[in-house]
C-alpha cells in the first residue's frame, strides 16, 4: 500500500464521500490497538444499537492498522515483548464487566498455537509457547490478524477505510453538537496529504506523542553538536538512528530499563555478535561492530527480569487497604499523598508479599499466620512493632519485605572500585535470575499482582481529582510509576542472562547508581557518587522514554486542536510555582474532550496514554483480568453507535421540523 493512499477493507459508495444523513461518517485518528480495540467492541453491539443506518469509519495512520506505530512490522525481529504470550490478548472475555456481549477470541498464545500457525510460517516466524516472550514481530502479526478479524465482524451497512496519512488538523465547522449525521454542519479532518475527511464524530485514539527536548535536552543536543559529539536524547528506540555509535567507542548510557534493554540487543546482536552456551553459561561472541556501553541509572541497577512461573493462588485480587472507601475515610477533597495515601499503597504490597509467604511456604516461618496478620494490620511497615515481628516469625533476610530497599538495592553503598561494583552487579543480576525463576519466592508474584491492583485504584483516584498535580506528577507518575516499572515491567529473563554475557565480553560495563552526566571541554564526563573516578565518552544516550508532556508534543493534530482551544490541557505548577511542565488531554468521564473554555465537546473523544482517565493505554490486557482499557472500549462504542443510530437520526429530524 502507498503511503497516502486509502484502502477500502469493504466495499463502500463509490465517488465523493457522502455527507449527507443517510450515511454517518466517523473518523479514527491512530489505528493501533486501541482503535482495533474499539472496533471490535462496536460490531459486537452494533447489532443492538445501529438500526440499520449506514456508517462509513475511516481510520487515520501513518502505519497500517492493526499494530499502529510500536506494533509495526517494519522493525527488528530481534526486539522482543516483556509479557509472556499467555499474558497478552485483545478479546474480551467473561471477565469483562461491560454493558455490550462478550465476544470470545482467542488470546495470544492460543492464536500462535491454532489460526496463527501458518501466518507466522509465511511470515518467517517460530511460534512461541505460552511462557515465552515473543518477538514483537509476532505481536504486529497477531494484531494485524485480529484488525482483519473486526472488519470482517462489522455489519453490512458499515464500512472501513483505511488511510496511511497523518492527520495534522481538525477544522470545527459550527455548530458542533448537532445530531450526527444531519445535513447542517461536519467537521473536517486534514490529512498531511491534502485529503479532508468530513465527519460526524471524530475520536482522537493516540498512543505516546513524542514532545520536543527540554532544555536541559536542547542545551545537550546543541553542545554536541558544536563539539562534534553524538547526543541522543530520550526516545523509542527502535525509532533511533544508533548508526553515530561507532565501533569500539566508549558510549555512556543513561537508563538501566526496557529502552536500554532494546538498545543493548541494537548495539550488539543486530551488529553481527551472536551466542552460544556452554555448560549452562551464555557466551557472547563479539562481531567487532560494538560500541562499548557504559550503563548507569538512578538505581544503578537493571529492572527486575520478569517472572517466569505462576503459582497457585497467587493472583490479582481487589486491594484491602488502599480502597476508594479507605480514601474517602481520610477525608473529602484533595489528600496528601506522601503521609495519607503512599502508606496505604506500602502496606498493601507488603500484606500481598506475607500473606503469600505465610500461607504458601509456612515452613520458613516461625508464627502461624493469624498471629503475624494481627501485627501487620494494626499497624505500619515502618512501626517498630511491625518490624520486630518480622525479625521474630521470618527468619530468612531473603524471605522479608522491606520496599526501601527493594526500592533501591545500592542505597547508601559505596564502592571501593569498579571492580567492587562489578561483583556487587553481577551478583545481584545472578541472583534475581534464579528468584524469579523459582516459584519457591512465590511472594515476589504476589506483590507483582498487588502492583496491579494498586495502580488501578491509584488510576481512580486522580480520575476522581483525589490527588494535586504536584503529587500526580512528582510521586505517582515519577517515584510510583518508576517503581512499579522497575519490579514489574523487566525484561525478559534471556535478556538479563545476555546483559552478564555482554559485561564478560567487555561490551558493557557499569557506572553505578545516581549516575551524573556533564559535557566537558571535549567529552561527555559520566561520575557515580557510589563510585570514585569518572568515564568519558564522545557519545552520550539518554536509555527511556520521554517524560509526557501533551503541551510539549511534537504532534501537528493536537498542537493546532490545543491552540485553537478545541482541546484543553493543565499547565501543572508545583506548590513553589515552579512549573512541572503539561498534563494530559481533557476529557470528561465519557472520555468526550473538554474545550479551553471548560464546556464538553459532543463530537470529538479522546483515549490513550496522553488523556486524563483513559485506562488500559497499551491497548490490549492480560486474560481473565477484567481489563479497564475493555470496560472503556465498551463504553465508548455503545455511545458511538448511539449517536450515529437511526433512532438518533430520526430524534434530530423531529427536533428540526
Amino acid at each position: 500500500m502507498i503511503p497516502g493512499r486509502a484502502h477500502r477493507s469493504r466495499a463502500a459508495h463509490s465517488g465523493e464521500q457522502p455527507v449527507s444523513g443517510d450515511v454517518a461518517t466517523i473518523v479514527f485518528v491512530g489505528g493501533g490497538p486501541r482503535t482495533v480495540g474499539l472496533l471490535e467492541r462496536f460490531a459486537a453491539s452494533a447489532d443492538e444499537l445501529l438500526g440499520g443506518r449506514a456508517v462509513d469509519i475511516h481510520v487515520v495512520d501513518p502505519y497500517p492498522a492493526g499494530g499502529g506505530r510500536i506494533w509495526r512490522r517494519d522493525q527488528s525481529r530481534l526486539l522482543w515483548m516483556n509479557s509472556m504470550t499467555s499474558d497478552i490478548t485483545i478479546f474480551t472475555d467473561e471477565s469483562v464487566d461491560c454493558e455490550g456481549p462478550i465476544v470470545p477470541g482467542p488470546d495470544l498464545a492460543t492464536w500462535v498455537a491454532g489460526v496463527g500457525a501458518t501466518r507466522l510460517e509465511e511470515a518467517g516466524l517460530e511460534p512461541s509457547g505460552p511462557m515465552d516472550f515473543p518477538p514483537r514481530l509476532l505481536q504486529a502479526e497477531y494484531l494485524a490478524w485480529v484488525w482483519d478479524r473486526v472488519v470482517r465482524s462489522l455489519p453490512a451497512n458499515v464500512t472501513v477505510t483505511t488511510h496511511l496519512d497523518r492527520a495534522i488538523a481538525v477544522a470545527s465547522e459550527e455548530p458542533w453538537g448537532r445530531t450526527p449525521g444531519s445535513s447542517d454542519a461536519m467537521s473536517r479532518v486534514v490529512l498531511q496529504s491534502g485529503e479532508e475527511l468530513r465527519a460526524d464524530l471524530v475520536v482522537l485514539a493516540l498512543g505516546y506523542l513524542d514532545r520536543e527536548p527540554t532544555a536541559e535536552q536542547a542545551e545537550l543536543a546543541g553542545a554536541a553538536e558544536a563539539n562534534g559529539l553524538t547526543y541522543i536524547g530520550p526516545g523509542y528506540t527502535a525509532d533511533i538512528d544508533l548508526s553515530d555509535l561507532q565501533p569500539r567507542e566508549n558510549v555512556i548510557v543513561r537508563g538501566f530499563g526496557q529502552a536500554f534493554i532494546d538498545l543493548m540487543v541494537l548495539l550488539t546482536e543486530a551488529r553481527g555478535g551472536w551466542y552460544d552456551e556452554c555448560d549452562g553459561l551464555l557466551n557472547y561472541h563479539p562481531s567487532g561492530n560494538e560500541p562499548i556501553l557504559y550503563v548507569g541509572s538512578r538505581r544503578g541497577v537493571p529492572y527486575h527480569a520478569k517472572l517466569g512461573y505462576t503459582a497457585a493462588g497467587a493472583t490479582p485480587v481487589p486491594t484491602r487497604y488502599l480502597t476508594a472507601a479507605a480514601l474517602d475515610q481520610l477525608g473529602e477533597g484533595v489528600l496528601d499523598f506522601q503521609s495519607q495515601v503512599r502508606p496505604l499503597v506500602d502496606k498493601e504490597l507488603t500484606f500481598a508479599h506475607y500473606q503469600q509467604l505465610f500461607q504458601a511456604h509456612p515452613e520458613r516461618t516461625r508464627w502461624s499466620w493469624e498471629r503475624f496478620f494481627e501485627v501487620l494490620d494494626r499497624t505500619l511497615p515502618t512501626a517498630p512493632e511491625f518490624i520486630a515481628a518480622v525479625e521474630a516469625a521470618v527468619p530468612a533476610v531473603a524471605d522479608r519485605f522491606v520496599l526501601a530497599d527493594v526500592d533501591r538495592p545500592l542505597a547508601g553503598v559505596s564502592f571501593k572500585d569498579r571492580a567492587e561494583l562489578d561483583r556487587t552487579l553481577v551478583q545481584l543480576i545472578e541472583t534475581d535470575l534464579l528468584r524469579r525463576d523459582d516459584p519457591q519466592y512465590s511472594a515476589d508474584l504476589a506483590v507483582f499482582n498487588a502492583l496491579l491492583s494498586v495502580y488501578s485504584v491509584l488510576s481512580a483516584a486522580i480520575t476522581a481529582g483525589r490527588l494535586s498535580d504536584e503529587d500526580r506528577v512528582r510521586h505517582v507518575e515519577t517515584e510510583w510509576h518508576g517503581f512499579f516499572s522497575f519490579v514489574a515491567s523487566g525484561p525478559p529473563p534471556r535478556r538479563l542472562e545476555e546483559l552478564l554475557a555482554l559485561h564478560r565480553a567487555g561490551i558493557v560495563r557499569f557506572t553505578g547508581p545516581d549516575l551524573q552526566v556533564a559535557l566537558g571541554k571535549e567529552k561527555f564526563v559520566a561520575r557515580s557518587s557510589a563510585v570514585p573516578g569518572e568515564i568519558e565518552a564522545r557519545a552520550f544516550v539518554e536509555a527511556r522514554l520521554p517524560r509526557p508532556d501533551v503541551l510539549a508534543a511534537t504532534d501537528p493534530l493536537v498542537r493546532g486542536l490545543l491552540q485553537s482551544g478545541l482541546l484543553a490541557a493543565d499547565h501543572l505548577v508545583a506548590s513553589d510555582g515552579s512549573s512541572l511542565g503539561g498534563g494530559q488531554l481533557k476529557a470528561d468521564g465519557q472520555c468526550r474532550a473538554i474545550r479551553a473554555d471548560g464546556s464538553v465537546h459532543p463530537s470529538l473523544f479522546l483515549l490513550g496514554p496522553s488523556v486524563s482517565g483513559s485506562a488500559g493505554s497499551s491497548g490490549f490486557s492480560r486474560p481473565y483480568f477484567n481489563g479497564p482499557g475493555f470496560r472503556q472500549n465498551d463504553a465508548v462504542a455503545r455511545q458511538l453507535l448511539q449517536l450515529v443510530s437511526v433512532d438518533s437520526q430520526k430524534a434530530g429530524q423531529r427536533h428540526a421540523s
